[in-house]
C-alpha cells in the first residue's frame, strides 16, 4: 500500500508543478533595474506588500526585471534582518 502512496504523491507534485508560470525576462542589466538596496527595502516591506497583494493586483513582493543575485541577496537580508533571523530564534531565554 505504501508504494502506491508514494506514486500518488508524486503524480499530484507533478500535476501541482505543470501549472507553474515563469516570467521570461527575471534579470536586467539596464539602468534603473532594482539591485542590492532595493531588495533590501523590498525584503523589508515584504509582510505589508504581501498582505497588501492578496487584495490588490497591482501589488508585488519581489520586483521583475531585477539585477539578479544582488536583488535577490538583498532581498534575503531584508527578510531576514526583519524577521530576526536564525540569531534571534536560536537565543534562549534564563528562566526566573
Amino acid at each position: 500500500m505504501k508504494p502506491v502512496r508514494i506514486a500518488a504523491a508524486f503524480a499530484l507534485l507533478a500535476l501541482l508543478s505543470a501549472c507553474a508560470n515563469q516570467i521570461e525576462a527575471t534579470t536586467s542589466d539596464a539602468a534603473g533595474v532594482p539591485g542590492f538596496w532595493w531588495g533590501l527595502w523590498h525584503g523589508f516591506v515584504f509582510p505589508w506588500a504581501w498582505i497588501g497583494s492578496l487584495f490588490s493586483p497591482n501589488i508585488a513582493v519581489y520586483a521583475v526585471p531585477n539585477s539578479g543575485g544582488w536583488y535577490d541577496f538583498g532581498f534575503f537580508l531584508g527578510i531576514t534582518v526583519l524577521g530576526g533571523g536564525s540569531f534571534f530564534g536560536s537565543r534562549s531565554r534564563k528562566r526566573e
